[in-house]
């Protein structure tokens, strides 16, 4: 008996990879609308496989499979749009891992994924309502 997946184009197909991941996310960054982009300063993003037991702690969550991301910082509103010295930049981090899971058990592209947890941790940034940032996220599409 053949092998099925001789010839198909995911027999050597692996998972994206933390660089893949942030690679889709500087895509989704460039096509979030010009004027949100410019807003957002000297956010840091990054992409790690998992979240830390820090942030799984501070949040009250057990599974690491639960956050897609999260925004670290002083949101504008409470005053981070300038860093002070001595202070970290604002950052948001995407977690691989868990951003794949929920792609294999949803409809959604990754790509939108990605563009989703992105637009929604900088709305945290910004202090925006779900409202603004699906508005957002509709002009990225």
């Amino acid at each position: 008996m053949a092998d099925r997946t001789e010839g198909s184009e995911w027999a050597a197909k692996t998972a994206p990879s933390l660089d893949d991941i942030e690679i889709i996310a500087r895509d989704a960054f460039a096509a979030l609308p010009a004027s949100f982009r410019a807003l957002t300063g000297h956010l840091v993003i990054e992409v790690a496989d998992f979240p830390d037991e820090e942030a799984l702690d501070t949040l009250g969550l057990e599974s690491e499979f639960d956050l897609l991301g999260l925004f670290v910082g002083v949101g504008l509103p409470q005053g981070g749009a300038v860093a002070p010295t001595g202070r970290m930049p604002n950052r948001i981090s995407l977690y691989r891992r868990p951003i794949l899971d929920y792609w294999a058990e949803h409809d959604d592209g990754l790509g939108a994924i990605v563009t989703h947890v992105l637009v929604h941790e900088i709305g945290h940034h910004f202090g925006f309502s779900d409202e603004d940032m699906e508005r957002i996220e509709a002009e990225a599409d």
